[in-house]
């Protein structure tokens, strides 16, 4: 008796695999086609305005760094290495390189152990909330060279500065030398951009706890958790995110930081509270040598780009430890 077997299939559905997975038709290859040029139609201007504002300067200022550029005359030659040896043979551009790292490392520390708790407190409720919050938040408001003006009265060396005013009428102190000792300068400016960057990171640290749900809080107490360890295993695991942006935007504006130490100090005493862009101001700009300061600037690019990396590579594994 012959056995009879089912027919197979001897080729594939059209518009299909093997498998039984479409393939896609020929509109459905057009719809796919014409979304990726609409896609890259909106990238068109990013990209436009990368090249030209990003990438068009920074390939001229590797150029000029090379280069014995005035800025007055059209003529220039190639010097080599000149530039960059004159850069770390120069004591106020090492020493500004220095500060700028202190700045940025401090600000970024201590603001961070400062604006966590204290978006903790503001979080809670308690009469006047929304008053206090305003008064923490205020600092951010006017620009750092306001803001050094006018702790400049303050820290003033003077017996007529304000905290040498109370100093010698409460306790009969002489006059401190807040922004003309060495180590006295260098922080008060640290203190001076501590104070004002404290309320704006808590509150950005407040926005992510309010979308923290209170049902985790509320559990742990069940469970008779402590507010110390809720605050170790709920609030800044869940706040890892937040440091993570919080001090990329600190470690940002600590490099690039010139509007305080300038307005506060001077740069003074001596280069002990010069920035790296006081110094590239200073020699590219005023003194007219774009070479050295666009070498100078190759360098400073270099220098962030490194310190960025690293603290995002850091923040990073953080996260995933906390996760």
């Amino acid at each position: 008796m012959a056995i009879q077997t089912p027919d197979l299939p001897t080729r594939a559905r059209a518009g299909t695999t093997p498998d039984g997975a479409s393939g896609g038709t020929r509109p459905d290859r057009c719809r796919r086609l014409r979304e990726q040029l609409t896609t890259q139609a909106f990238l068109a201007p990013i990209a436009l305005v990368l090249v030209v504002l990003f990438l068009v300067p920074l390939a001229e200022s590797v150029y000029y760094s090379f280069t014995d550029y005035s800025g007055s005359s059209p003529t220039r030659h190639l010097v080599g290495l000149r530039n960059y040896r004159q850069i770390f043979t120069d004591p106020s551009v090492l020493t500004g390189l220095g500060f700028t790292l202190l700045y940025a490392v401090a600000t970024t520390l201590i603001v961070t152990v400062l604006a966590i708790p204290l978006a903790v407190i503001l979080n809670r409720r308690f009469p006047g909330r929304s008053l206090v919050r305003a008064a923490f938040f205020f600092p951010a408001v006017p620009s750092m060279a306001i803001l050094g003006l006018v702790w400049t009265f303050v820290l003033s060396p003077l017996s007529s500065g304000v905290i040498n005013s109370v100093l010698g009428s409460l306790f009969g102190v002489g006059p401190v030398p807040w922004l003309s000792d060495n180590t006295l300068a260098k922080v008060s400016v640290i203190v001076v951009g501590v104070w004002a960057q404290t309320g704006w990171h808590a509150v950005l640290y407040l926005a992510y706890l309010q979308s923290v749900p209170r049902d985790y809080y509320e559990a742990a107490t069940i469970d008779g958790a402590t507010a110390r360890q809720q605050f170790f295993r709920i609030t800044l695991p869940l706040l890892a995110p937040a440091m993570t942006v919080s001090q990329f935007l600190l470690l940002i504006n600590g490099l690039r930081v010139y509007d305080l130490p300038f307005t506060l100090t001077g740069g003074g005493p001596g280069y002990d509270t010069y920035t790296i862009t006081q110094v590239l101001v200073q020699r590219g700009i005023a003194e007219g040598d774009y070479g050295l300061g666009a070498a100078l600037g190759v360098i400073f690019l270099i220098a962030v780009a490194a310190v960025l990396s690293l603290q995002l590579s850091v923040t990073r594994r953080l996260e995933r430890r906390f996760r």
